[in-house]
C-alpha cells in the first residue's frame, strides 16, 4: 500500500486517533455505505459494539461519542469539537440520533453503545456497527482502528488489505535499506525522494500548500493550548501547565550563562508539547502527528527549529514533514504506530523517530545522518507500554510528549555529530519495536489495566 506524508499527518480531534478519529471515520465510512445501498431512510434502530481496546479505554478516549458523531454524519477533520457534548446529551435526554445529520432512529444509550471485554482476533482495537430495519437487519460491518486515524472494515482486514488505493509512485521503497538505496541511485535526499512520490497524488504546489496547512494547524494548536488554563476533563484533577509555563518563559530575566541558555531553550520545547498534547486531552482539534498520543513531538521539535534557527522558512517545513513521513511510513508499514497493537513505543517512539530525522533533514544532515537520527530516536523508546491513567490521554501522556521531543532533539545532535555509520540500522529496530510488541503483555497495550494506570489509581 503506498502511503502519503497525508495520510500520517491529518487534522483530526483529541483525544486519540486509535480512539477517537478512527471510530468516528469508521462511523462515516458506515454511514456512507449506509447511503451507497440507500437503506438511510429505512433504519429503525443503531447498534454500537465496541470491543478490546476500545472498549477497555473507549469512555477515556471519548470513543462512544465519537462513533455518534460518525453516524451523524460529523467527519474528524471538519467537526467543531465544541459541538460534541451538547449533542450527546441532546441525545441522551431524547433517545433519538440523527443519522447523517437528517434521519431520526431512536438510540437508547444503555441499550444500544455496548462496551465488550472481548477482543475481535485480527485487531485489538476493533467495533462493530449494526442497522436494523422494521423487518430486520439492514446491514452490519465490523472496523478496525488500527493507529493514527487509519481504518479498515471486515473485508479490507481479511484480504489483508490496508487501502484501496493503488496508485504507483516512483519509489516504492518499503525498508530503510530500499529508501537509501534509492536515494543514492538518484542523487536525492530524503524529502525529495518524498516529494516525488507525493506528485504520483498531487502538484508540487498543493503538497507544499497542504503541508503548510499542516504546519498552521499545528501552530493553531500550540497557540490555543498556551491560552487555555484550568483542569482538564476526566476526573483525574489534572491541571493544565502550558499557560503558566509560558508566562514564566516570558517574564524570565535575561541569563547569559550557557547553563541557562541551553535550558532556556528545553523549556520552549517542553512548552510546546506540553500545549499540544493538553489540548489533545481536552479533545481540542488537533494534527495526528502520527497519532494524537504522540501529537506533541512533532510540532514541539518544528518550533524548536523555527524558533531558534535563523533564517527558516515555510520551505524548512516542508522537507522537515516530508522526511519526518519517510520514517512514519517505515514505521507503519514494518511494524505500527498502534498503542494498542505495540505499546506507546508504536506512537511516541515511531514519532520521536520521525521528529529526529525531519530536524536533522533541515539542519542539512546526510541521508546516512537522517536514518540514523531516527534510528537513535526510536532505539530509545523501545519497549515503552502504552499504561493511560484511568483510561484518559494525560498521566502520563502529556509529559511524555515533552520527554520524547528533547530525546529528538538530543538524537538528531548526535546524528550530525557522527558520520552516519552506526552499530544497528533503523530496520532492526523497527523489526524489534514490531516483536517487542508481540511479547508486550495486553495489559500494557491501551487497556489500563497494568504499569502506570494500576499504580495510579492505587496510589
Amino acid at each position: 500500500m503506498p502511503i502519503s506524508v497525508f495520510d500520517l499527518f491529518k487534522v483530526g480531534v483529541g483525544p486519540s486517533s486509535s480512539h477517537t478519529v478512527g471510530p468516528m471515520q469508521a462511523a462515516c465510512n458506515f454511514v456512507a455505505e449506509l447511503e451507497a445501498r440507500e437503506l438511510t431512510e429505512h433504519v429503525a434502530r443503531l447498534e454500537v459494539e465496541l470491543y478490546g481496546s476500545l472498549s477497555a479505554t473507549g469512555i477515556g478516549h471519548g470513543t462512544d461519542h465519537a462513533v455518534i458523531m460518525g453516524l451523524m454524519g460529523e467527519r474528524p477533520d471538519r467537526i467543531d469539537p465544541d459541538v460534541i457534548a451538547p449533542r450527546i446529551d441532546e441525545l441522551k435526554t431524547s433517545d433519538t440520533l440523527r443519522l447523517a445529520g437528517r434521519h431520526r432512529v431512536p438510540f437508547v444509550w444503555a441499550r444500544d453503545m455496548r462496551l465488550l471485554e472481548e477482543s475481535l482476533p485480527r485487531h485489538p482495537n476493533a467495533m462493530r456497527l449494526i442497522a436494523h430495519g422494521d423487518t430486520g437487519e439492514l446491514y452490519r460491518n465490523t472496523y478496525y482502528s488500527v493507529g493514527g486515524g487509519f481504518v479498515i472494515d471486515e473485508a479490507q482486514s481479511a484480504e489483508g488489505v490496508l487501502d484501496t488505493d493503488h496508485t504507483e509512485i516512483p519509489y516504492d521503497f518499503q525498508t530503510g535499506d530500499e529508501m537509501l538505496r534509492m536515494c543514492r541511485e538518484s542523487g536525492l535526499r530524503i524529502s525529495e525522494l518524498m516529494l516525488a512520490n507525493e506528485k504520483a497524488w498531487r502538484s508540487e504546489e498543493e503538497i507544499r500548500t497542504g503541508l503548510c496547512e499542516i504546519w498552521q494547524a499545528m501552530k493553531a494548536c500550540v497557540e490555543k493550548g498556551l491560552e487555555a488554563e484550568g483542569v482538564l476533563p476526566g476526573g483525574l484533577n489534572v491541571r493544565r501547565r502550558a499557560r503558566s509555563l509560558h508566562q514564566r518563559l516570558l517574564d524570565s530575566s535575561d541569563d547569559d550563562s550557557l547553563i541557562a541558555t541551553t535550558m532556556s531553550a528545553m523549556d520552549w520545547v517542553n512548552l510546546y508539547a506540553l500545549a499540544v498534547n493538553e489540548e489533545n486531552a481536552a479533545g481540542g482539534r488537533m494534527v495526528t502527528a502520527p497519532t494524537n498520543g504522540a501529537a506533541g513531538i512533532i510540532p514541539a521539535v518544528l518550533h524548536y527549529y523555527m524558533h531558534f534557527r535563523k533564517g527558516a522558512s515555510e520551505r524548512d517545513v516542508v522537507d522537515f514533514l516530508l522526511a519526518a513521513g519517510a520514517v512514519g511510513i517505515l514505521c507503519k508499514k514494518n511494524a505500527s504506530i498502534s498503542g494498542a497493537e505495540v505499546g506507546c513505543q508504536g506512537e511516541v517512539g515511531s514519532a520521536c523517530a520521525m521528529a529526529a530525522a525531519g530536524l536533522t533533514e533541515v539542519m542539512g544532515g546526510s541521508i546516512d545522518q537522517v536514518e540514523n537520527a531516527a534510528e537513535i530516536g526510536l532505539e530509545h523508546n523501545l519497549g515503552l507500554t502504552c499504561d493511560p491513567v484511568g483510561g484518559l490521554v494525560q498521566v502520563p501522556c502529556i509529559e511524555r510528549n515533552a520527554i520524547a521531543s528533547v530525546k529528538a532533539i538530543n538524537a538528531a545532535q548526535m546524528a550530525l555529530r557522527g558520520d552516519g555509520q552506526h552499530f544497528i540500522s533503523l530496520d532492526k529496530v523497527i523489526r524489534t519495536m514490531r516483536d517487542t510488541g508481540a511479547d508486550m503483555q495486553e495489559k500494557y497495550k491501551e487497556t489500563s489495566k497494568g504499569g502506570l494506570a494500576v499504580s495510579g489509581i492505587e496510589c
